[in-house]
């Protein structure tokens, strides 16, 4: 009886918390949902060719090709710049027998169908030759098998051992810490409320920005350490090449922690207990995984595109794919940066409001 009795009064205090029941049904559906967004996108590879000089026939194969777009440029100066710019995946230069071939690499699956489709498109015209000079003069056929092409290949980034982590990997980087600095700052501020310090803090005169305040410059230090060192030992132990400057990363990432640092403070506001923090994980955390950059947000459909420009990881890792592989400047990632700073604020103001709750006085 007494182990009835036990049962029935924790199943009454965990039938109470709305809040719990709610993220045990809730959640599991939401995120459900989510995935079959993500696994419902387009596996397809869509490559963009800037073709320069190249023979007529190679170019017609190569236009007949599904998902492959070849625009073609009188100058390699301006095909090089639309590779620059990222409008094209691969530059084609034919000169003197030779395919100069240049890949952005970005995405290592495009550099592969890229390199796939011109291959086999050369095969194809030279097949397509020699069936001509058969018919023609059939003692030319050894002379026209000693003229193939050569074909030299470059990388914008990285080498021809790049891999798809390569391309993922700035997304990773922003993901960790923003799920650890969430994390650790939304425990950090509960156990102070818990313990009653934050309470005592209140009844004092001091105003509630100075306590956010407060909280948010202690544990920013922390939090600027923790991206500093995680950024440096992703970037060196795992043989990242960072193609712009690795300041500019730190400082993208450093916006990031802070983003995380002010929405743990606020959900932690909103909890009663260190579960009910993790019960936020698959709300807040675990949709910036999803809708980042990992894979195609375009290609999810539109409800992606909209529940992605509400999260901050997805900003971050636009800005940090464009400084660690495209080697961009903080100018080039202004609006990824100015779109930090203002979820920084907005949630400080909410920190700042929250706290009125708890004041007693």
């Amino acid at each position: 009886m007494r182990v009835f009795t036990i049962a029935k009064r924790v199943s009454k205090e965990f039938f109470r918390d709305k809040r719990t029941l709610a993220m045990m049904f809730v959640a599991p559906i939401f995120i459900m949902w989510l995935m079959s967004i993500v696994f419902s996108a387009s596996t397809t590879t869509n490559v963009s060719v800037a073709s320069v000089n190249t023979p007529s026939n190679v170019v017609e194969i190569m236009q007949n090709v599904e998902d492959v777009s070849l625009e073609q440029f009188q100058t390699k100066e301006e095909a090089d710049k639309r590779l620059k710019d990222g409008e094209v995946d691969t530059v084609i230069y034919y000169d003197n027998g030779t395919y100069n071939v240049t890949y952005a690499n970005i995405d290592s699956s495009k550099t592969v169908k890229a390199q796939q489709v011109l291959k086999s498109s050369i095969q194809g015209a030279e097949a397509k030759n020699l069936v001509e000079v058969v018919k023609k003069v059939s003692p030319k056929i050894e002379n026209n098998q000693q003229q193939q092409p050569e074909l030299k290949e470059y990388y914008n980034y990285g080498n021809a051992d790049t891999t798809f982590f390569n391309k993922i990997a700035p997304v990773l980087i922003g993901y960790i810490l923003f799920f650890f600095v969430f994390l650790i700052s939304g425990m950090a501020l509960l156990k102070e409320r818990t313990t009653g310090t934050l309470d005592r803090l209140l009844a004092t005169p001091v105003k509630r920005s100075e306590v956010v305040f407060g909280y948010i410059l202690s544990y920013s230090s922390l939090a600027i350490i923790q991206t500093i060192v995680v950024t440096l030992s992703s970037i060196y132990l795992l043989n990242i090449e960072v193609v712009g400057s690795l300041y500019y990363v730190i400082i993208v990432n450093v916006l990031l922690a802070m983003v995380a640092l002010a929405l743990g403070l606020l959900l932690s506001t909103i909890a009663k207990s260190e579960f009910q923090i993790m019960q936020f994980v698959p709300i807040v955390v675990i949709p910036q995984m999803f809708f980042s950059g990992i894979v195609s947000v375009e290609s999810m459909g539109k409800i992606a595109v909209y529940i992605s420009k509400i999260l901050p990881v997805t900003y971050a890792s636009d800005g940090l794919s464009k400084i660690i592989l495209e080697g961009k400047n903080l100018v080039a990632v202004k609006q990824d940066v100015t779109v930090l700073i203002v979820f920084c604020v907005v949630l400080i103001a909410l920190n700042v409001i929250g706290l009125k709750r708890y004041r007693k006085v």
